[in-house]
């Protein structure tokens, strides 16, 4: 998951399956803070940019920033005048102490190996009085990755199975902890609210290590058992084009 070059091959992927699925929480965490044509505002691992693109339409003054130079190149390609990407690492971001009227994070700062880090450079680059945004998944993850968890958990129920989730997605994922690491970053005290959407598995173009390769848990897996999931998939979306997944979120909203 820390590797760009990954997130640069699967660029045109994430656009097309993750992207729609993030958007809704995306636009959703971007009405929680007022924008307009004067506010700047930083999206700190962009990905193909559901947020950024939505501040950008919005009006705001949007930078949007990823460590895979693909999912920026996705970003930049709709041409938006008010939007500015660049390849960078959240961990250290390359700009100015209280740059910005609001920064964002949707599903992001979860996944940095120091996420910590991560926050604590959100908090850095917000002005006195803006606002820090963080959307992350519930500690069991969202998406296949869930399902995933809930698949094996089944077939299983003896074997020990660990979420193979970022250590920031486990304890970010918990509200009460959420709002200490947030505050510790430097941060007030955040409202948080959750949001639940489906993840909408097409089972027409089911590639199961694109699906479920993410998840470093899949591949200690046996063939056996990768198969006996698959079909426990099938099972469950019972001949339907496309399986829902109910996916559910924290957004995290704080000022400075």
């Amino acid at each position: 998951m820390n590797d760009p070059d990954r997130w640069n091959e699967m660029a045109k992927h994430y656009e097309e399956t993750a992207h729609p699925f993030t958007a809704p929480f995306a636009e959703a965490a971007l009405a929680r803070v007022p924008v307009t044509p004067q506010t700047r505002l930083l999206d700190v691992a962009t990905g193909t940019g559901a947020l950024a693109l939505a501040a950008a339409r919005a009006g705001a003054q949007v930078l949007a920033t990823d460590f895979s130079c693909g999912m920026v190149a996705r970003v930049t390609a709709h041409g938006l005048p008010n939007l500015e990407g660049r390849t960078m690492d959240g961990q250290a971001l390359d700009l100015p102490d209280a740059a910005f009227d609001a920064v964002f994070s949707v599903f992001g700062v979860m996944m940095f190996p120091d996420w910590r880090k991560g926050l604590a450079e959100m908090a850095r680059v917000t002005k006195s009085g803006g606002h820090g945004v963080v959307a992350t998944w519930q500690s069991e993850g969202a998406a296949t990755h869930l399902l995933l968890g809930q698949v094996v958990r089944a077939l299983f129920p003896k074997r020990e199975w660990r979420t193979g989730l970022p250590e920031g997605v486990t304890v970010l994922g918990d509200p009460e902890k959420l709002s200490a690491e947030m505050i510790a970053a430097g941060f007030d005290a955040p409202v948080i609210e959750t949001m639940t959407s489906d993840y909408l598995l097409r089972m027409t173009n089911l590639d199961p290590e694109t699906q479920f390769g993410l998840s470093e848990d899949w591949a200690t897996l046996g063939p056996d058992d990768q198969k006996a999931v698959i079909d426990e998939v099938y099972r469950r979306a019972d001949g339907r084009d496309v399986l829902p997944v109910p996916s559910t979120a924290l957004i995290a909203v704080a000022t400075r």
